[in-house]
Order: structure tokens, then sequence, then C-alpha cells
């Protein structure tokens, strides 16, 4: 299977997902900015939305929609425990937390931030926003190691994808320690160093591409 994704995008948390599944991945990087392939073709005609992620399955079909496809790569893999068993409060408890980090954090926290025609008085108030919802998710981190529990699931990977944009827009994450640690925790992942490294090397190879483009 190929998963569409883009350096710093929201589609780390599939791969991620994918690497804790042992499913491989082929990965295509996008130009979501101007909506690119690698092969200069348009990426409209794989996911008309123009977004990442988007995962071609193995009949040709794709299947876009973060939180839809991790969750079709966990049951995939249903001994994996990285989503619970269908029918039980678990599962909705997994999901609860996927609509509120894709909904929430996600489109109505962080997307403002990416945006350069977000005037700066709305940027502080989505700042501002922003703190309130990680002082809040510190406090639920302070008697859990992960969202649910005891449990590594779809949702942490989520997670952590989202609130490590706190990087790219200078946001300090100092003030909520248990935070802090659970981040930590996911990082020291075998799937999640993988991912990140993956990540980091096409970071790499677009900056220099850019560089010679500039000669």
């Amino acid at each position: 299977m190929r998963l569409y994704h883009e350096v710093h995008g929201c589609s780390l948390a599939v791969d991620i997902v994918a690497r804790e599944l042992d499913i491989a991945l082929d990965l295509i990087w996008v130009d979501v900015a101007r909506k690119l392939l690698p092969d200069g073709s348009d990426y409209y005609k794989i996911n008309p939305k123009g977004q990442v992620p988007a995962l071609e399955l193995p009949d040709g079909q794709y299947l876009t929609e973060g939180a839809v496809i991790m969750q079709y790569l966990a049951e995939q893999r249903p001994e994996s425990n990285l989503m619970a068993p269908a029918g039980t409060l678990e599962r909705y408890r997994i999901l609860e937390w996927m609509s509120f980090i894709a909904s929430d954090l996600h489109k109505g926290a962080f997307m403002p931030l990416f945006r350069e025609t977000t005037p700066a008085e709305y940027r502080e108030i989505v700042r501002q926003h922003i703190q309130r919802r990680l002082r809040w998710l510190n406090d639920h981190l302070a008697t859990r190691k992960f969202l649910t529990g005891s449990t590594f699931t779809v949702a942490d990977a989520h997670c952590y994808t989202i609130v490590m944009w706190t990087k790219l827009h200078a946001i300090d994450i100092s003030p909520w320690p248990h935070l802090v640690d659970y981040l930590r925790r996911i990082q020291s992942r075998p799937s999640v160093k993988a991912a990140e490294e993956a990540e980091r090397i096409e970071a790499e190879a677009q900056r220099k591409a850019g560089e010679s483009g500039k000669r």
C-alpha cells in the first residue's frame, strides 16, 4: 500500500501506526502547498480534497482522512490492541479521543497558525486556546500513561503528531510536565523514531533540492 505523506503533516500519525503494526507502506511525499506529487503530477487526481493523508489500498482504491485510515490499519492486525474490539466502551473512548484531536486540536486549534492569512490578533486567540487544551491534556495525563489508560492506541499516535506542532509554532510546553513526559514516552517508541527519521531525511532532501533550484 502507498501512503501519501507530507513533512510535518498529520499523516505522520498514520506512518507511526503502520510501523507499530509492522505494515509496510510506500511513502509518497506530497507538496501539499502546490498539490504536486514527486513526479510533478497533480495530487488532486489522487485526493480531490488536496489533503494528506491518503492511503492507496491493495485494490487501487483510495482511503482518506487520517482517523479513518488509522482505524482501518489497526483492524488489519486486531491482535495489536491499537484499537479495542468493536462494541466495547474502550473502543468508543479511543474514537472519542480521535474525534477531539481531529476537530478541536488539529482543525480548531493549530490549523489557523499554519495559514499566512490568519490575522495577528486572531493568532493570539488561537495560541491561548491551544494552551488551555494543553493544560487540560496535562491534567488528564497526571494519572494515565496514555490517553485511555496504560495501553498505547491509535489515539496516542494521533495526539502525539498534533501536539508536536508546538515545536513548529514555538509554544512552550514546559509548564505541563505530565504532557512533556507523555510525549517523551511516545517519542521513545521504535515506530515513532523510524517515522520521524523518514520525515527528517525527506525534509533534508527537500531543503537541498530547494537550495539547488535557487542556484
